[in-house]
């Protein structure tokens, strides 16, 4: 039979382990590879696509510079 201090030590392994585990996984960059690129979960961005995002990004930074010009002038 289990003692209490047993199933206590059981339930802590098991919280420490299942983190560490999904944090070692998630880290793998083979596993990334295979099962995330390879079934297209995260395809890589086409030319346009990463102009597009360029230009996004842009327009981002020259609104936030305006604005914290607008905040400096007050």
């Amino acid at each position: 039979m289990i003692s209490r201090n047993q199933l206590e030590i059981l339930r802590m392994m098991l919280y420490l382990t299942f983190p560490v585990a999904i944090f070692w996984a998630a880290n793998q960059t083979e596993f990334f590879e295979k099962y995330g690129i390879a079934s297209k979960i995260f395809q890589p961005l086409t030319e346009e696509q990463r102009k597009d995002l360029e230009a996004f990004r842009k327009r981002l930074r020259e609104r936030n510079e305006k604005k914290q010009l607008e905040e400096a002038k007050k």
